[in-house]
């Protein structure tokens, strides 16, 4: 299924329907590209401007890293739905099939991959929007603020995606090692966002 050729439409049609993809971990992919695309945004209203020649270099390199981050998660939508496919096929396999739990173990350790490489691609995404926030044009630090918050609600919801996963492994020491990297990224991530949206929201206050 190729997602990304999808228009806003179809994408949110597919979204609300019975379909098993895409789901919230495709969504969340979606969500944190739109995101640093507005940072990224951000930047393209900064660079040229003579009030910030002197940050000009920073953040066309902050601008380069956005544009790698938005093409990896867009990427990761594909790689969810692919993943999370042979999953959704695997819980019908008769819980009497000697193979079943060998067949789940490795369907839920691929499910839970896509969903956590989006959460960690937003976490370097809300590290590049205090930046865009703190050396961006003033006239549009607002388009930071909105994407700040897109990052850090994907941020969110891969955090759950992979926990849905990890919730059904066998293999326990896999799984709490994937929920801890979570839970250490989440305590430190939701901070970040929280004050680069708070510092600029309080601007217009």
């Amino acid at each position: 299924m190729e997602l990304l050729e999808s228009s806003v439409s179809r994408f949110t049609e597919l979204l609300a329907s019975p379909a098993p993809v895409p789901g919230g971990g495709g969504a969340s992919a979606l969500v944190g590209a739109i995101g640093i695309a507005l940072g990224d945004m951000v930047g393209e209203l900064t660079v040229g401007k003579k009030k910030y020649a002197d940050v000009e270099e920073e953040i066309r390199a902050l601008m380069e890293k956005a544009q790698d981050l938005r093409v990896k998660l867009l990427a990761c939508i594909e790689k969810d739905a692919a993943a999370f496919e042979p999953l959704s096929k695997a819980y019908s396999i008769p819980k009497d099939d000697p193979k079943r739990d060998e067949v789940m173990e490795k369907c839920l350790r691929d499910a839970a991959a896509a969903p956590l490489e989006i959460f960690d691609l937003c976490c370097q995404t809300i590290e590049l929007q205090k930046e865009f926030a703190e050396k961006g044009s003033k006239l549009v630090i607002s388009d930071a603020a909105t994407g700040v918050v897109f990052c850090w609600s994907a941020m969110y919801g891969a955090a759950v995606n992979v926990k849905v996963n990890t919730k059904l492994m066998k293999d326990r020491a896999y799984a709490e090692k994937l929920n801890a990297h979570i839970d250490e990224g989440m305590e430190k991530y939701w901070k970040i966002a929280e004050k680069v949206y708070e510092d600029v929201y309080r601007r217009f206050c």
